[in-house]
């Protein structure tokens, strides 16, 4: 309590952040245990169930979001949930990449053996540039 009381500002918005998180608990109770839980599945349990919690995040991102307009919070008040949600949504299409380009893979024309190379041997010993 004593860091808040440093000066009157501080200390009016930090009760004003008070009341602010009492209200958005009330209204949102298992946000933070949601995002906790994703957290943990993304951060300890490898492939497809870290796609789903990456999911998840982002869609409760966006629901923070749709709540943070509702209410009608300035832009500074969400701004994190807001680069949050873009840091998500760039890993998740990040982690789908790999599998699009193996499935689009395609053979190489040729082979190794047909390609032509810098160096050629000539009858004789002789080196041939090409």
């Amino acid at each position: 309590r004593w860091s808040l009381a440093l000066s009157p500002r501080l200390e009016r918005s930090g009760t004003i952040l008070k009341r602010a998180y009492k209200s958005y608990v009330r209204a949102l109770p298992l946000i933070g245990a949601l995002e906790v839980a994703c957290g943990i599945v993304m951060t300890l349990v490898p492939g497809r169930p870290k796609d789903v919690a990456n999911f998840f995040l982002l869609l409760l991102v966006l629901a923070v979001l749709f709540f943070h307009q509702l209410v009608g919070d300035p832009l500074k008040r969400y701004a994190h949930a807001l680069v949050f949600g873009i840091l998500l949504t760039c890993r998740l299409l990040i982690a789908r990449k790999p599998e699009d380009r193996s499935s689009e893979k395609k053979p190489l024309p040729g082979n190794a053996e047909e390609q032509p190379t810098l160096y050629e041997k000539a009858p004789q010993g002789k080196v041939k540039v090409s």
